[in-house]
């Protein structure tokens, strides 16, 4: 079939969306930009405080002023050498998660959707656990088992679930289940392996940003931009998704098809986010629903998604550094408050369903 006979279908849902939203389609677009902009630029103040906080502690005009290339040499050591790294992977992991998050959701049509509640991130530990254990500590091999152990993981999921057509609340539950199957499993490992190997793992297992360095943020980032990119050319398939398997397959849309490289696509970012800060939860679970809200979108906007999870991971990663009397992981914070988030759309979804 060729492009000229596809477009007409595709443009006649895109009309149809923006009838659907009548008088509320420029200001929703207006709103989404503005709150872009605005998280953006929350994303540099909390870069900034990021960069100047800590154990030697500089201004914000001096952290500016040395990443313009100024600043004496000190100054460029700690921000550049051993801030920088820190808070550029608080930002990208965050973005990367947010990203896998709206695409699990969006897929799935529930907002209770996230790789950590489907077991991706307990699968991505698993395979980090048994290459550290059957191969040895270094970072590549580390990778790879984290890789594999995700992609592994979600491998299962689907054949578990894909019985009779992939569906959200069929994913979910077997992706629930696996989870706790692995998190028995990792847990019956770091028993078995040396007290010192042990706590490494499960500092790296609970997600954390210390120790992160520029070598490895950028490998995982060269593997992530890829699908990261491919995740934007997929949007316009997306929103065809999103009215349904049987209008989208009528405007030329394969629902089947779309749904299975949405779900790839967001396994590969959060293994490459898992191999640098290791399984930080409910990111991913967040900050779509918290960008949607708050730009007050019909849709999950990949973008805004992406801001939102860069915002949350590096302020929860300020919060774990500074503001708690122990210097503690950024996961700790993250799963204490995306607890109560997690209660919260709990009672939220079940009132809708009602």
């Amino acid at each position: 079939m060729s492009a000229s006979t596809t477009s007409a279908p595709v443009d006649a849902a895109g009309a149809k969306m923006i009838l659907h939203l009548g008088p509320l389609r420029m200001p929703v677009r207006r709103r989404s930009i503005l709150i872009g902009l605005l998280a953006s630029a929350a994303l540099g103040v909390l870069g900034i405080l990021a960069l100047g906080m800590g154990s030697y502690p500089l201004t914000p005009q001096q952290v500016v002023e040395t990443l313009l290339g100024g600043g004496d040499a000190m100054h460029r050591t700690v921000v550049i050498d051993w801030r920088l790294p820190r808070a550029l992977a608080g930002i990208t992991i965050g973005a990367l998660l947010g990203i896998a998050g709206a695409l699990f959701q969006t897929v799935t049509r529930n907002p209770l959707a996230s790789p950590d509640i489907l077991g991706l991130s307990n699968g991505a530990f698993t395979g980090m656990l048994i290459a550290l254990v059957l191969v040895s500590g270094s970072w590549p091999v580390l990778t790879a088992g984290s890789l594999i152990g995700g992609f592994a993981t979600a491998l299962v999921i689907w054949l578990l679930s894909a019985r009779g057509g992939v569906q959200g609340f069929r994913l979910i539950v077997v992706g629930i289940g696996v989870s706790a199957v692995l998190a028995s499993l990792n847990t019956w490992m770091l028993l078995q392996i040396e007290l010192e190997t042990a706590m490494f793992a499960s500092a790296w297992g609970t997600g954390s940003l210390n120790g992160v360095s520029a070598g490895p943020l950028a490998g995982a980032l060269l593997c992530a931009l890829p699908f990261a990119v491919a995740a934007l050319v997929l949007v316009p398939r997306l929103r065809q998704l999103e009215l349904g398997d049987d209008m989208a397959a009528a405007t030329g849309a394969r629902p089947g098809r779309i749904r299975a490289v949405a779900l790839l696509i967001g396994v590969a970012l959060v293994a490459a986010a898992t191999t640098v800060a290791g399984p930080v939860a409910f990111i991913a679970l967040a900050a779509p629903q918290i960008a949607r809200l708050v730009a007050r979108t019909p849709h999950l906007s990949l973008m805004l998604s992406a801001l939102f999870g860069g915002v949350l991971l590096l302020g929860a990663d300020l919060i774990a550094q500074h503001l708690l009397p122990t210097a503690l992981p950024v996961g700790v914070v993250t799963v204490s408050v995306g607890g109560a988030y997690l209660v919260l759309m709990i009672v939220l979804e079940i009132r809708r369903r009602a």
